[in-house]
């Protein structure tokens, strides 16, 4: 069998070395060496070979927004919820756009070939959802972009959004999104949650909701939004994004809330870099963190991923697109420590978002869509302790990016002439 592409000696994230060939857009074997000719060849011999990263929360329609009109002076959400409110009628679809397609390319830059942005509905105009999904199509050969309808001002305190959700899953946005506990009334949280996954329901769409990101423990819609998951049969399509509520809630209402969640089928976003970056602001000491339960979580069976959620934008004035940033701020706040905890932290932004955006096309075996990420790293720990370089990005089995080793040139009497920070354990 010849190959139109052959990535060869790479490291697979089990620790397989391997040789991965590709016809057209598939991955057509994976062996431990393949002699045979391709039209081109990648050499990953001694470097990380994996899956993409994929994000299954962002916001899209903000990013690469920061400083206009002006920036987040507090650095707590609601101020950037007001922000993005000074911002909306300043936005053009040009400018969207523009800023969107110029992240999706540090995006690619990254590996990062999926993403599930929510666009935020509560512009009557619909702006911001017209250049978004002008943004899918035009990416569509090199990332999978999920879009959410989100309505950012409340599916019911914002006079038009309920009215503006539906218009958007008219004109082809993807998932359901809302914010239960941004409503004016706890009630009015929970009757959201129940109308919004009746629509995905009649629908036959994914649910994504901003759920509980607040550090009230008494905000608790994640109980509602399992219940509607059962009662719907949508198990296996929902998320609850954020959940930082949870970092507060009392033990014993945890310990029944986790098992309704994973008995649902609902996953977990977390969001670490913006959690701990907003949350527990009107604590002095000592001061919450807001990072949901992620260990209890995973040990109840529940699917959590890490997601990345703003770049830049009125909430966040940091980023580079990089999920192992993600993923390594996550392993810290929730003390993912251990070698093989670690090590799911990297499986966490690559497979298991790709699993929650119900993406089974990616992921490295035969039949699977040839996009794959070469790092300067040796295993999935040691990428997310370096965050490297990505040598090569493939996507569709094309090469879209590619960057060269880097080497640090040392001048020191009697030490290497080069060094860099990757690691062999002692045997």
């Amino acid at each position: 069998m010849d190959f139109d592409l052959i990535v060869r000696g790479g490291t697979l994230p089990d620790g397989t070395v391997a040789d991965i060939g590709i016809i057209g857009e598939t991955i057509a074997a994976i062996e431990p060496e393949l002699n045979v000719t391709a039209g081109t060849a990648v050499d990953a011999r001694g470097n990380l070979v994996s899956a993409p990263f994929v994000d299954p929360h962002f916001h899209m329609d903000a990013t690469l927004s920061y400083g206009i009109p002006r920036i987040n002076a507090s650095g707590t959400l609601l101020e950037g919820i007001s922000l993005w409110g000074e911002l909306k009628p300043l936005l053009t679809h040009e400018a969207v756009r523009d800023r969107a397609l110029a992240y999706c390319d540090w995006a690619v830059s990254m590996g990062l070939l999926a993403i599930r942005t929510h666009v935020d509905v509560c512009d009557d105009r619909l702006l911001a959802v017209e250049a978004l999904l002008d943004v899918k199509k035009t990416v569509a050969p090199y990332i999978d972009l999920q879009l959410v309808a989100f309505p950012q001002d409340g599916f019911y305190r914002s006079p038009t959004a309920r009215d503006n959700t539906i218009r958007a899953v008219d004109l082809g946005v993807d998932i359901v999104g809302g914010i239960p506990h941004f409503e004016r009334t706890m009630a009015d949280g929970s009757r959201s949650v129940t109308e919004l996954c009746e629509i995905a329901a009649r629908r036959g769409l994914m649910v994504d909701l901003h759920c509980d990101e607040t550090d009230d423990p008494l905000s608790r819609h994640i109980e509602q939004l399992a219940y509607e998951t059962q009662r719907l049969g949508l198990q296996g399509r929902v998320a609850g994004s954020h959940l930082t509520s949870m970092h507060s809630m009392d033990n014993y209402y945890v310990s029944k809330l986790l098992p309704m969640i994973a008995e649902a089928g609902v996953s977990a976003i977390p969001n670490p870099l913006i959690n701990i970056m907003l949350q527990g602001r009107h604590d002095t000491f000592p001061k919450r963190r807001g990072l949901t339960r992620v260990k209890e979580m995973l040990a109840m069976g529940i699917r959590v991923g890490w997601g990345q959620d703003c770049v830049l934008d009125p909430w966040y004035s940091l980023g580079t697109a990089d999920m192992l940033d993600v993923a390594f701020m996550g392993l810290h706040v929730a003390q993912m420590s251990s070698p093989a905890d670690m090590a799911r932290c990297f499986d966490m932004v690559t497979n298991v978002n790709a699993a929650i955006m119900g993406l089974d096309h990616l992921g490295l075996a035969v039949g699977k869509r040839a996009s794959l990420v070469v790092l300067d790293a040796g295993n999935p720990v040691e990428a997310i302790r370096l965050r490297p370089e990505r040598l090569c990005v493939i996507a569709r089995g094309k090469v879209v990016a590619e960057r060269a080793k880097q080497e640090t040139r040392l001048s020191i009497a009697g030490r290497p002439a080069q060094v860099n920070r990757r690691h062999k354990a002692a045997d």
